[in-house]
C-alpha cells in the first residue's frame, strides 16, 4: 500500500473559501474514490491557518495513477482550487506495518 501526503498552504484571505471546497467537495470526492482504503483530512489549526492536508492510503500505485495519472508524483490539484493555493507539496511513502 501507498501512503500520501498530500499539503496544501492557501493564499492570504482564501480560508474560508477554500475550506468551503476542502469540505464540501474535496473530502468527499477522496473518500468516494475506487483504491482508496485511507482518507484523513486535516484543517488548520491556530498556528497554521492557511494550511491543509490529506493523508490518504492507496491499495496499490495501479489504483493511485487510475486516479491521477503517470505523473503521481505532482501535486495535481483541482482547477476550482487553483486560484485559492499559494503552494502544494506531495510525498509518497511504502505504507508498514500491515
Amino acid at each position: 500500500m501507498i501512503m500520501r501526503i498530500f499539503q496544501v498552504t492557501v493564499r492570504p484571505g482564501k480560508e474560508a473559501e477554500f475550506s468551503r471546497f476542502f469540505h464540501e467537495t474535496a473530502i468527499p470526492l477522496m473518500k468516494g474514490t475506487d483504491g482508496i482504503v485511507s482518507v484523513l483530512p486535516g484543517a488548520p489549526r491556530a498556528e497554521t491557518p492557511r494550511e491543509f492536508s490529506f493523508v490518504m492510503v492507496w491499495k496499490d500505485l495501479a489504483s493511485l495513477k487510475a486516479f491521477v495519472g503517470e505523473d503521481y508524483t505532482s501535486p495535481h490539484i483541482d482547477p476550482a482550487e487553483a486560484e485559492l493555493v499559494e503552494s502544494r507539496t506531495i510525498k509518497h511513502y511504502d505504507l508498514v506495518g500491515n
